[in-house]
């Protein structure tokens, strides 16, 4: 696999550097991540005032489309390992969980599509809202309280199930030595109309070529991205 060709030596530094090795090359990238994590503060703040009368109305709409909750919390992992609550507006039904256990067994086809992606692009448990939401990444919005939180980043991997993390292989301890994006460079690449694989090929390369500089084009391509809809179900 081409995300196999990425260095291990390569993601120790980005490791040594994350836990705070008090050399040269890593008290500057300790600044750097000192003002990533300033920014991100800053940029999600701002956005959830700005965003507040948009966020209300989505809330709002979900809630009287079924009477179910408003958000949906799913457990990933982050920084140092730690699992915590992806926040996302609810764009399923209240039993999708049964549902899905349902479909798996009885579909064997779904079944291999979610064993090979985690993902299903004609999913009988998704709302007609949730599907509007979904298309457009309006879901994802209630993720910039999750980066107030300190549990996300504007850019970084994707926050992944502990179930899935194990695909990483040797590289699963360096995942965990970074928080999460809202966007990266999955989001700009395909998104779900990419392989595995080559998702977690995107995260590597992402962790081993790390600048702010890089956030910021990231950021920059999420825009046109956002408005193409390409993988976004």
């Amino acid at each position: 696999m081409a995300w196999e060709a990425h260095s291990f030596e390569a993601w120790s530094r980005v490791g040594r550097a994350i836990k705070g090795d008090d050399s040269p090359d890593s008290r500057p990238r300790a600044a750097a991540r000192s003002s990533k994590r300033a920014i991100d503060l800053l940029v999600a703040i701002t956005a959830l005032i700005l965003l507040s009368p948009l966020l209300l109305m989505v809330a709002i709409i979900v809630k009287l489309s079924d009477r179910g909750p408003v958000f949906y919390s799913h457990m990933r992992i982050g920084f140092g390992g730690a699992p915590f609550g992806c926040l996302k507006f609810r764009t399923m039904k209240p039993d999708a969980s049964a549902q899905l256990a349902e479909l798996l067994q009885n579909n064997p086809a779904a079944r291999s599509e979610w064993e090979a992606t985690r993902k299903l692009k004609n999913d009988p448990r998704i709302t007609a809202v949730g599907d509007i939401l979904r298309r457009s990444s309006i879901d994802e919005l209630p993720q910039l309280i999750n980066i107030v939180r300190g549990e996300m980043s504007l850019v970084g991997p994707r926050p992944v199930t502990a179930e899935e993390l194990p695909r990483y292989g040797e590289h699963m301890w360096a995942y965990m030595a970074v928080r999460p994006g809202l966007t990266g460079q999955w989001q700009t690449s395909g998104r779900n109309d990419v392989s595995y694989e080559y998702r977690v090929s995107l995260d590597v390369h992402y962790l081993n070529n790390w600048s702010l500089a890089r956030d910021f084009v990231i950021i920059a391509k999420t825009i046109p991205a956002l408005f193409s809809q390409r993988g976004s179900y």
